[in-house]
Order: structure tokens, then C-alpha cells, then sequence
């Protein structure tokens, strides 16, 4: 009995050494140890073992009270001796406190010896069968060694069955090759809360065995495809920034700036706890999303926004005309612009612009006169749309998957780059003598003309579903608004080649 009781105090003293050392660099200084418990009261506490034992207890739950998973995630480093680990396995299957801190720390300590065995690779091998049961895990029989001295839990029917889902979770967390996808399945939450239901099982050895084996196969896949996420977020905003840019794009109506994503630390997130942060982690995730979904730039800019689409008929020679024109101009004029590749940073910028004008265009339209909503003040002009576009503007069915959303959608989309273009026209005028600030706009109609002849495209497709399916009005009035766009084009490729 007394044996028993020395090595429970001797777990107990290492964990004590492991959380004094984590306070004191937490604080800044030396935590001061309670009378009887220091190193020397220890070594001669022989006959008031249940007494120092009770004491120790008590200290420590207080320790533990300051001492959060996520400090204790930081504190586990692979320098870790993997005594101090088991001991702290010990002590906290021996509390087994049915709260979401103590199972979360549990996790935690499993979970590392798991990823550092004391045998690189033991944990590999084929299981054991005990008294002719299915085999065990080599990682739940050193479990089974490491709790032998400890009450561990029953682990009933029930929790069997919920055992048995930790291998499809694994294969599912496999088969993730995007952020956004692990992040949108919700797998966290369920396994959070399959945890929660094992209850007081969770510190059964075969339970911590297969937790720690998901954990660690999670854990490898979360951070390998947020680091690929983080590092294309971080390349967006760095070549933003050396465009002179400020902000990517809006994410729950906030503005993402470039010293935004500058200030995201890789290490300092996958180090705290996963629980804690996941709104962090969800909002990478809408960031990420946001620069996906931008399209890729598949076309030389001054010959793609001179194209002619298949959207109505048209002149269609005009447009290859007018970057003919712009062609041989900028061949004979070195100092004349020179349109860069546009890139999937600068459509993003301009999708939220262009977000910002639709909006300003459909409120207008919304609360005007009828008589005078076909006549939308902008900055420096006028802006005069047609009877459909106006209609597209104020109709409250934009969220419909049908053929009138869609040509609704596509109205707009068509205005609103053309009122885009038309603004940084007027912006490029008035800033021929600031080449900094030219510089920026004539980027900006550089992108704004590659959007144009993609929207151009889109646009033909919707007009012939359109007359294919007997609308051949609708089919019209797209037409109508494309070749209003592409006169637009035509005079900003025009602008491009002839300003200085």
C-alpha cells in the first residue's frame, strides 16, 4: 500500500515539475510552491503520504484551473520527455472529470505520445491478440501498461458502436485535398461531439488508442491543407501590395486588407486549440473561398476585350479593328501603355467594386420615380439604361434558379462592368499628369475589359438558352446590353493605346 502511494506521488511530483515550469514562463517568474509540497518536503513526506497526496491533489486542480489546452498544446513539443506525458496521462484518467477541459487535455497528452513513440514506428505494427480476443493495437497495449495502476473506466455496448464510427471518419478525412471542403463538412464539430457522448469511456484504454490514431491522422491533413491555403491567401496579398492594392476582397462585410492577411501566424493558430479558433479557421476559409471563385484569366487582355462574342449580331469587325488599331499605335510609340497580364488578385479587387455598384444601382432603381429610374447619377455621368435593365435592376427574383434570374443576373452584370469601365475612363482623363495614380486606373480598365469579354461570352450562352426556350424578347434585350458593353470596350481599348 504505501508503495502504491510513493509512485502515485511520484506521478503526482513530475506533473507538479511540468506545470511549474509551464506557469512560470506563462508568468515571467517562479511559481511559489505551497509548504510541504516543495522537492525536499517531498523526499521526506514517508509518513504522511495520504496527507501529501490529498495536498498535492488540491494544488494541482489549481494549477489546472490557469492552465488552458491551448497552453498545453505549446507546451508539448517533441523535446518532451515521454515520462512527463504518461505521468500526466495518469493523473488526468485518474481525475476523469466529466468537463471539456479535462477530456480536451486528455486528447492532447494521448495524441502526443501517439505521435512520438519512444520506437520511431512501433505504432505501426500489427496488433496482438489477448485470451484470444481481436487483436489489439500496439499503441492501446502500451496504454493498458501505462493505466495498469489506475481505475479505468467500463466501456459499455453502447460506446462500443460509437467507436466503431472514429474508421470512417479517418477515411473520410483522407479523401479532403481542399480547406474549404474539411472545413464546410462540419467533420470537427461531429467528432467533438462523438467524444462528448463517450462520457466518462473517453478514458477507457481502447478509447484513447483510437482517438489518438484520428487525431493524429486529422491533425496531419488539417495542417498540411491550411498551410496551402494560408500560403496562397498570403502570395494574393503580396502581389496586391506590389500593385499598390490595399484591400482583397469582403468577407461577412468586412474588408480584408493586405495587412489582414499579413498579420495571420501559420504556427501561432495550429498550435492553439482547434475548438477555440475554429471561427478563425472558418473565416480563412470564407477568405479562400472568396479568391476561388475568381476566374482564371484564360486570354491576352487587348485582344480578348476586342473579341467579338456571340452575344446578337453587331459589327462584329469593329472590336478587332479598334486592337488592330490600338496594336499598331502602341508598335509605334514606345512610351504608350503597355497592358500588363491580368491577374486572379486584380479580378478580385474588381468583383467587389463591381459589387458595390450594382448595389448603388439597384437601390436607386428601387426607391426612384418610375419616370426618372432609367437615369442613374453616377460620379461623373449619367448612367442611361434601358426599360430590361432597369426591370433586371428592381426585380426581387434574383435568387431564383430559372431563365429570368438568369437574364436578369446577366443585365446586370453586363451595366454594371459597363458603368465600371466608364468610371475609370473618366478616372484615367483626370489623372494623365499623376503617372502613380494613372498607373492604377489603367490597370483597372486593363481587368475590367478582361471581364467584359467574359461576361460577353457568358452572356451569349444565356441568350440562346433564352431563344432556344421560346424568350427570344429576352434574348433582345441581352443583345441590346452587349452591344452597349462592347461600345464601351471598344473606347477604352481605343483610350489605352492613345493615352501617354
Amino acid at each position: 500500500m504505501a508503495e502504491d502511494l510513493r509512485f502515485e506521488l511520484a506521478i503526482l511530483a513530475t506533473v507538479q515539475g511540468f506545470y511549474q515550469k509551464l506557469m512560470a514562463e506563462s508568468l515571467g517568474g517562479p511559481v511559489p510552491v505551497p509548504g510541504g509540497l516543495d522537492a525536499d518536503a517531498l523526499r521526506h513526506s514517508e509518513h504522511e503520504l495520504p496527507n501529501t497526496l490529498s495536498q498535492m491533489y488540491r494544488w494541482l486542480h489549481l494549477l489546472d484551473m490557469a492552465i488552458t489546452p491551448a497552453m498545453l498544446r505549446q507546451a508539448l513539443t517533441p523535446d518532451t520527455d515521454s515520462e512527463v506525458a504518461e505521468a500526466l496521462l495518469r493523473y488526468f484518467v485518474r481525475r476523469r472529470e466529466a468537463t471539456d477541459v479535462n477530456r480536451d487535455k486528455t486528447d492532447l497528452i494521448v495524441t502526443f505520445l501517439y505521435r512520438h513513440p519512444r520506437v520511431p514506428g512501433q505504432w505501426e505494427q500489427s496488433g496482438y491478440g489477448l485470451d484470444g480476443a481481436l487483436p489489439l493495437s500496439p499503441f492501446e497495449i502500451a496504454l493498458i501498461e501505462i493505466l495498469a495502476d489506475t481505475d479505468v473506466p467500463s466501456l459499455p455496448e453502447e460506446h462500443v458502436q460509437l467507436l466503431r464510427r472514429f474508421d470512417p471518419l479517418r477515411e473520410e478525412v483522407g479523401r479532403f485535398r481542399d480547406f474549404n471542403a474539411l472545413i464546410d463538412s462540419g467533420i470537427i464539430g461531429r467528432v467533438r461531439e462523438l467524444k462528448q457522448w463517450l462520457e466518462s469511456s473517453f478514458y477507457h484504454p481502447g478509447v484513447l488508442a483510437t482517438v489518438a490514431a484520428y487525431n493524429a491522422t486529422f491533425g496531419k491533413k488539417f495542417d498540411e491543407l491550411f498551410e496551402k491555403a494560408l500560403v496562397e491567401i498570403k502570395q494574393f496579398g503580396q502581389a496586391l501590395e506590389e500593385m499598390g492594392g490595399t484591400i482583397l476582397t469582403t468577407v461577412d462585410g468586412v474588408e480584408v486588407t493586405v495587412e489582414h492577411v499579413a498579420a495571420i501566424e501559420q504556427n501561432q493558430m495550429l498550435k492553439a486549440d482547434y475548438g477555440s479558433t475554429l471561427e478563425k479557421f472558418r473565416r480563412v476559409s470564407k477568405l479562400k473561398k472568396e479568391l476561388d471563385r475568381r476566374p482564371p484569366i484564360r486570354r491576352p487582355l487587348m485582344t480578348s476585350a476586342a473579341r467579338p462574342t456571340r452575344a446578337g449580331g453587331g459589327n462584329g469587325a469593329a472590336a478587332p479593328k479598334a486592337a488592330k488599331v490600338a496594336a499598331a499605335k502602341a508598335a509605334a510609340a514606345p512610351a504608350v501603355f503597355q497592358p500588363p497580364a491580368v491577374t486572379a488578385q486584380q479580378i478580385s479587387i474588381e468583383e467587389a467594386k463591381l459589387r458595390r455598384v450594382e448595389e448603388s444601382i439597384r437601390v436607386f432603381v428601387r426607391v426612384a420615380d418610375p419616370k426618372y429610374r432609367q437615369v442613374v447619377p453616377m460620379r461623373f455621368f449619367n448612367l442611361t439604361l434601358t426599360p430590361a435593365e432597369a426591370d433586371a435592376y428592381g426585380a426581387a427574383f434574383l435568387e431564383e434558379k430559372s431563365l429570368r434570374a438568369d437574364v436578369a443576373r446577366t443585365l446586370i452584370r453586363l451595366v454594371s462592368i459597363s458603368a465600371r469601365i466608364s468610371t475609370e475612363l473618366e478616372e484615367l482623363k483626370r489623372s494623365q499628369k499623376m503617372s502613380s495614380v494613372w498607373k492604377l486606373h489603367a490597370d483597372s480598365v486593363v481587368v475590367l475589359l478582361d471581364m467584359a469579354s467574359t461576361a460577353t461570352e457568358e452572356a451569349g450562352s444565356v441568350a440562346n438558352v433564352a431563344e432556344q426556350g421560346g424568350s427570344g424578347v429576352a434574348a433582345k434585350e441581352i443583345h441590346e446590353s452587349v452591344q452597349h458593353l462592347r461600345a464601351r470596350s471598344d473606347v477604352a481599348v481605343k483610350t489605352l493605346a492613345n493615352v501617354s
